[in-house]
């Protein structure tokens, strides 16, 4: 949430007029981002206009089925004969010229209710969020040479008429560089809707509320991705677009005013709405990291458990022949006798067979080892006598 109780009102020249306006109590309401998407998606829904299949689409023919006995499947059959579309399947779903499986029908349940209260916090977050530098560029606007967030200007900018006024004013103001995203991010739409009136994409700039239109929405609606909305009718299909909160707002200096009148502070109820107060703090400190490492919660909760039981995995001695050795070390030499006996069967069978064919007899299994030769010592070098001292 913005948390700075006043904010500076910059001229169309963008130049600060030294007036400062009184931050709306809207900008410190909790920012949901699930209820905006629910609200977002549910509202999104009552723009959408019915489509259905034509009502006799793959029943426009005579058919009826064989029946059984005749080692067919039982779905209708067209009549008639002397042609390929004769006996051919119809009507099902799965047969070529068919109706589609569950056809479409006008009579769906295509709109959506939403709970005004609902709606209501939902634009009260979307607000909150306007006014949250990080969100906003989060979202992906490029406000790093705007002079404040959230950014107001004066009641004269309402009395634009000219779209050269409105590009002069973003660009003074810094903004700009948000309209040039929006110009590079021109692309051709993938898929179908390229056939259906909406063959290209670009992302959306700022999104610009007035108070009265004397000519601002004439000035800015030629500038690719600048919407303009009135302050009382504020919505959350452009405050939220795609249901992600934080879109960049220019807001005109009595427009801002407005906020205050319309949602309410938590010591006065709305003026424009009736029965309306704006949501309060779930949490006064929503900084979950310092309300754990806090005395309050540390002497309340128990000490870590440092000793850790390991667990022993078991495992199948008949499989694991390391566990059945250490369970029964004799089966070391059981294994080594039977390899023995295996190769010993093996060596008499190919033995018979070779004695029968007269052929070279294999070698034995219980001759492979050799004895290994003894290395011979070096012989020591023979020493010359050492001449005693003394007497010859």
């Amino acid at each position: 949430m913005a948390a700075r109780p006043m904010v500076s009102v910059y001229s169309e020249k963008t130049e600060s007029t030294g007036t400062t306006v009184q931050l709306p109590a809207v900008f410190r309401a909790p920012v949901r981002p699930d209820i905006v998407q629910l609200v977002h998606t549910n509202v999104r829904k009552n723009t959408r206009q019915a489509y259905a299949v034509s009502k006799g689409a793959g029943h426009q023919t005579s058919a009826e089925s064989w029946g059984t006995g005749r080692a067919v499947a039982r779905i209708p059959r067209v009549r008639g004969g002397g042609t390929h579309r004769s006996g051919q399947g119809a009507f099902g779903n799965m047969c070529r010229g068919g109706r589609m499986f569950a056809p479409t029908k006008t009579y769906r349940r295509w709109h959506r209710k939403v709970n005004t209260t609902q709606k209501r916090y939902a634009i009260t977050s979307c607000i909150a969020a306007t006014g949250v530098p990080a969100l906003v560029m989060a979202k992906g606007h490029r406000i790093e040479g705007i002079p404040e967030v959230p950014l107001v200007v004066s009641d004269a900018v309402e009395e634009f008429k000219k779209t050269k006024e409105a590009v002069t004013l973003l660009r003074k103001a810094g903004a700009w560089a948000d309209i040039d995203k929006v110009y590079k991010s021109k692309a051709l739409r993938a898929g179908r809707g390229k056939m259906r009136n909406r063959r290209r994409t670009q992302r959306l700039g700022p999104l610009v509320i007035y108070n009265k239109d004397n000519g601002v929405v004439k000035a800015f609606r030629n500038i690719p991705g600048v919407d303009t909305i009135p302050v009382s009718r504020l919505n959350i299909l452009r405050l939220a677009p795609g249901g992600h909160v934080g879109r960049f707002c220019i807001w005109t200096e009595s427009a801002f005013k407005q906020l205050d009148a319309l949602y309410g502070t938590w010591a006065q109820a709305s003026q424009l709405k009736k029965n309306f107060n704006l949501p309060q703090q779930i949490m006064s400190n929503s900084d979950l990291g310092r309300l754990l490492k806090s005395d309050e919660i540390q002497s309340a909760i128990r000490q870590p458990k440092r000793q850790r039981n390991r667990h022993v995995l078991k495992k199948n001695p008949l499989k694991n022949h390391a566990i059945m050795t250490r369970l029964n070390p004799y089966a070391d030499v059981t294994k080594r006798n039977t390899i023995l006996q295996s190769k010993l069967g093996a060596y008499k069978r190919q033995a018979e067979i070779a004695k029968r064919r007269k052929l070279e007899a294999p070698k034995d299994p219980r001759r492979n080892k050799q004895p290994s030769a003894k290395k011979a010592k070096p012989a020591a070098a023979k020493k010359a006598p050492v001449k005693a001292k003394g007497k010859k």
